[in-house]
């Protein structure tokens, strides 16, 4: 490790020193700590992804280099993260308030019977990469790529106070990025669900193998309400209407039974498409 390297991780080394491993995530998480919130704003405009899924540090392009050398490489416990954001830092989290986004490709099973492979590969890739960035863009922490779907979440230490009405935004703007708006329909059929709650955000795992996700049934809902919205459409929830001061009037209002929830679910609904029942075919352009 060159000197400067050394030198910032032995500054980070203090820093989780102050109080516990509890608090320290919550000053973060909730925004009482503005150091990576100025850091992701300055990290996001050095060249290129793949990034630090917490910092945005670049991994490859132009800034690598300088990464590198200042101790922000690739962790090898995730080469999702830097090193100096997940090797330093201890396993822990806290319980906040935040807001996220889970948005699905739709037929995405139909989709790859009718592709080639790699062309079904593809246009998945271009799914993530118009998503990923859509998102970085707007404060929002990708927790998952999975199969088809994007997981994010947009906390207030990030995203501001206002993370519901941002997260909300976001969502509209995914399925905008995806055509959803065009005349001639979306170049990949999505459907998203945005949801506001309570849930546990941070570090888990064990020595060696560790992650930073969200966990509770917070996380559970929005998916629920991301696999029952169709194309074209994002499921909001009640309580993310109310934590963005949304007026409700002009959405549609729709009642789900949700696996798993012993009572229906009120949700909003946000149109960017007309829904389609059968599924089409999402060709690349």
């Amino acid at each position: 490790m060159n000197p400067i390297a050394r030198l910032i991780k032995k500054q980070e080394e203090e820093f989780w020193k102050q109080s516990s491993p509890e608090e320290l995530w919550r000053r973060i998480l909730t925004g009482q700590e503005p150091q990576l919130v100025w850091g992701r704003h300055f990290f996001k405009h050095i060249p290129t992804d793949p990034r630090c899924k917490l910092c945005n540090a670049p991994f490859q392009g132009i800034g690598a280099p300088l990464m590198r050398l200042i101790g922000k490489g690739k962790s090898k416990l995730n080469p999702r993260f830097c090193q100096s954001c997940l090797d330093v830092s201890p396993v822990g989290g806290a319980e906040i308030e935040l807001s996220m986004v889970f948005a699905d490709v739709r037929g995405s099973t139909a989709l790859a019977e009718k592709m080639d492979p790699m062309e079904f590969s593809r246009l998945i890739d271009r799914f993530y990469s118009t998503a990923t960035k859509l998102f970085i863009q707007t404060d929002g922490l990708i927790d998952r790529l999975i199969g088809d779907q994007v997981i994010v979440l947009y906390l207030p230490g990030l995203a501001g106070p206002n993370h519901a009405a941002i997260a909300i935004e976001s969502a509209k703007e995914l399925l905008r990025a995806t055509g959803h708006a065009r005349p001639e329909g979306p170049w990949i059929r999505v459907g998203a669900g945005v949801h506001t709650g309570r849930a546990f955000v941070g570090k888990v795992g064990q020595e060696g193998v560790t992650d930073f996700t969200v966990l509770g049934d917070a996380p559970n809902v929005a998916a629920r309400l991301s696999s029952s919205a169709q194309a074209g459409e994002i499921l909001v929830s009640e309580a993310a209407v109310a934590a963005a001061h949304i007026v409700a009037d002009s959405l549609g209002m729709r009642t789900l039974a949700l696996k798993g929830r012993r009572e229906a679910m009120k949700v909003w609904v946000e149109r960017i498409a007309p829904i389609v029942d059968s599924p089409g075919r999402a060709t690349p352009e």
